[in-house]
């Protein structure tokens, strides 16, 4: 699949794959500090942002979008650097196709399965009525029903586009609604990636815990764990000078 995606700066190349429910756009703020170091590609997964929807979706197909992608662009070796479902279809990634992977970072999540914790989203983005949508308020209220907290609210709502008769979801809401599942996936693998990887948590979020060290060493036993203080899952968005200091003294040593 051909991937959608946004090229700035100059330097050694760094991929950045966006979490569920993102995009490229992410980002932005962070590649705008790190472009003078780095060749950056933002990109949109498979059933988000910009790029194609289908069926398919699971962390092998991304994985594949993301070779392709390498390929057309003629990326031999890259950094490369996921966020939450980003950072598991850059695991995949790495484990599989080592030898295109300069350096792994990855943003708050673990290889381990999660449960399936986005129902009360997934209601709310199906509650809008997206058929008949008058205007982006209109969106807001429907949202505003099973989703209280005004940021998460504004991230969503930025997959809502316009089109000549009305609106869309940017994101392939109905597959992403019946296979949700997937994204949970633990990574599996009798292989390891050898390479320098950072693995980089919110402070104050629970998606890399104690527990989790033991499956971190095991498929990337070249990593360390870091915590961004002041920062939860979305650590990118909450304490951005921290990540992009964080993350260009990990490339560049």
């Amino acid at each position: 699949m051909k991937l959608n995606f946004k090229k700035s700066g100059s330097g050694e190349p760094l991929i950045i794959l966006h979490g569920l429910f993102g995009s490229a756009d992410n980002w932005f703020s962070i590649t705008k500090e790190l472009e003078d170091d780095f060749t950056i590609y933002l990109v949109d997964q498979r059933n988000h942002g910009d790029s194609p929807q289908s069926e398919d979706w699971n962390y092998k197909v991304m994985a594949e979008d993301l070779k392709e992608l390498m390929e057309a662009e003629a990326i031999s070796e890259a950094h490369l650097l996921g966020h939450s479902m980003g950072g598991k279809t850059a695991m995949t990634f790495a484990i599989h196709y080592p030898e295109k992977v300069k350096k792994l970072i990855v943003a708050d999540i673990a290889p381990r399965y999660y449960p399936i914790h986005h129902e009360t989203i997934l209601e709310g983005l199906n509650a809008v009525p997206i058929d008949n949508l008058k205007s982006r308020k209109e969106a807001d209220d429907a949202l505003s029903e099973y989703i209280n907290n005004p940021g998460i609210k504004q991230f969503l709502l930025k997959n809502l586009a316009r089109t000549d008769g009305g609106f869309k979801w940017k994101v392939n809401l109905p597959v992403i609604t019946e296979k949700i599942g997937n994204v949970g996936e633990e990574i599996k693998s009798e292989k390891a990636f050898e390479n320098p990887t950072l693995f980089m948590g919110g402070e104050n979020s629970d998606y890399i815990q104690d527990k989790d060290k033991e499956d971190i060493d095991r498929l990337f036993p070249n990593s360390h764990l870091i915590y961004i203080k002041n920062a939860g899952h979305w650590l990118h968005a909450e304490q951005p000078k921290a990540v992009v200091d964080t993350v260009r003294a990990f490339l560049k040593r």
